[in-house]
């Protein structure tokens, strides 16, 4: 018997990432996002969710990619973390998949930065790599707060 994983993807540029879909609460459209004074570059601001305070995090400027020239609004996938509740700003959604745990690889040696960090691994898929977060440690603060550091050097 396989044993099959399911992961919610999702794109930055023509990059493919995927996370554990068990630990999506939601996805949602772009909301609007009150800047937080003094917060680490990649904490975008706060978005209100139905009453919740959710701190919105921006993928891009955490995997130091450059950032978005066409305009478009990111999407939120909302994460519930024994951290707090946290948005993930992404380019777009892409679909839940199920892969076989089977061709699991180890990150690739030419990581580089964070991203050596926060990626645990890849799946080769047909024509494309999914590239695995690890959620726990994207939204530590130890993580958000070395952005801040490294900001300020």
């Amino acid at each position: 018997m396989a044993d099959l994983r399911q992961f919610c993807t999702f794109f930055l540029d023509d990059r493919f990432f995927g996370v554990d879909v068990e630990k999506v609460q939601e996805v949602i459209r772009y909301q609007v996002i009150t800047p937080v004074p003094l917060a680490p570059p990649v904490v975008r601001g706060l978005i209100n969710l139905r009453g919740q305070i959710v701190t919105a995090i921006d993928l891009r400027r955490l995997l130091q990619v450059e950032e978005r020239q066409d305009g478009r609004l990111p999407i939120n996938i909302v994460f519930q973390t024994w951290q707090g509740i946290f948005s993930l700003l992404v380019d777009r959604i892409g679909d839940v998949l199920e892969v076989d745990q089977s061709i699991f690889e180890r990150p690739p040696d030419t990581l580089e930065g964070i991203a050596r960090e926060l990626i645990q691994g890849t799946y080769k898929l047909q024509g494309r790599l999914l590239l695995l977060l690890n959620v726990e440690k994207l939204f530590s603060l130890a993580i958000l707060n070395r952005q801040r550091r490294a900001a300020s050097h």
